[in-house]
């Protein structure tokens, strides 16, 4: 199939494109004009086209005469005004849908999050019946699952669309996520134990096993309309993973406690000093609601309907992707990549 990657630049995009590639499909990147498609350069086969969510006209040059769109760009910052936010994630996906469907595409694979139905409390083995909050944890989780609607939506016949949820992306080329700027300051050493003692067990998907996923979705009968979670084989226990990454790139783990009193305080704090402009549109908050819900709520999801529909099993193990997360660190320098960041 001919298919058009959005995000290809960035972490999981790139991986989505190499995927698509040995998959035997022929890949179109979409790639700002600021962005960096250098490891896009390497790929053999790729064709780079430039434009940006926000310009309609680049967007129907870049989905013109293809079968496929995995759309993986989104805006994932800590910060940000609400209309950068909703004119990204929301009107950037209408705008897309509108240029797949206008230029012939078949099918419009998109990239969701479990976030667009969190709700900051925990989520054991929960399934798609799942509804939406009434109120999310930040803009990203809001404009994700707005997002998110509007493409299921946008199934009928002869334009099929779906919805991959996969948790906690991890692995080899991630320099600005969640999980970097995690291991950056723990393994700066500031990053004390939120838990509050207690355990908490989520679910990962390593880059691999998400990028698998699109593949299989964007070849799959039945899918239209319809979200899927999608995971590694097996949960982690956070904390308990977390010690074993500093360990692996030799750092102690977190000991210091914070009591849950505390730093929910902290995040009151925080957010409410967040709620200037100034802070909210340009800089990243040290603690917010969605960042501590992600390290002291479990979030484990059931992948039966993705095992079902899409046939999907994960390729990544945890052990084999840590190896290869080593790898990628020692690639690039060591794990200063993220702890300048961290700082």
């Amino acid at each position: 199939m001919r298919v058009l990657v959005t995000g290809a630049s960035g972490f999981l995009g790139s991986h989505v494109a190499e995927a698509c590639l040995r998959a035997g499909d022929e890949v179109r990147a979409l790639v700002r004009p600021t962005s960096d498609p250098g490891h896009l350069r390497t790929l053999p086969g790729v064709e780079i086209v430039h434009g940006d969510l926000g310009d309609t006209a680049s967007l129907r040059a870049a989905a013109e005469g293809v079968d496929v769109v995995h759309h993986s760009a989104a805006r994932v910052l800590d910060h940000g005004s609400r209309a950068q936010f909703w004119d990204t994630n929301v009107e950037g996906t209408r705008r897309l849908l509108e240029a797949a469907r206008d230029g012939g595409a078949r099918r419009f694979v998109f990239v969701s999050s479990p976030s667009a139905v969190m709700d900051g409390r925990d989520q054991v083995d929960v399934d798609e019946s799942i509804p939406y909050p009434r109120r999310y944890l930040n803009l990203y989780s809001q404009t994700k699952a707005a997002a998110e609607r509007l493409v299921l939506a946008a199934d009928a016949p002869g334009f099929t669309t779906c919805a991959l949820r996969p948790r906690a992306v991890w692995g080899p080329r991630d320099r600005h996520g969640f999980m970097p700027k995690l291991l950056g300051r723990l393994l700066a050493g500031r990053l004390p134990d939120l838990s509050g003692g207690r355990r908490v067990t989520a679910a990962l998907c390593h880059c691999a096993n998400a990028a698998h996923a699109c593949v299989l979705a964007a070849r799959a009968d039945g899918v239209g309309g319809r979200a899927y979670f999608v995971t590694d084989a097996e949960p982690v226990d956070v904390w308990a993973f977390m010690a074993e990454v500093a360990e692996m790139f030799g750092a102690p783990p977190p000991r210091r406690r914070v009591p849950p009193v505390l730093r929910d305080a902290l995040v009151e704090a925080v957010e409410l000093a967040w709620r200037m402009p100034f802070l909210a549109h340009h800089h990243d908050p040290p603690l917010s609601r969605y960042s501590v819900a992600l390290l002291t709520r479990s979030s484990t999801y059931d992948t039966a309907a993705a095992r079902r529909d899409l046939g999907y099993r994960p390729l990544v193990d945890r052990s084999t992707g840590l190896e290869g997360l080593r790898s990628w660190v020692e690639e690039i320098g060591g794990p200063g990549v993220w702890t300048e960041g961290a700082r």
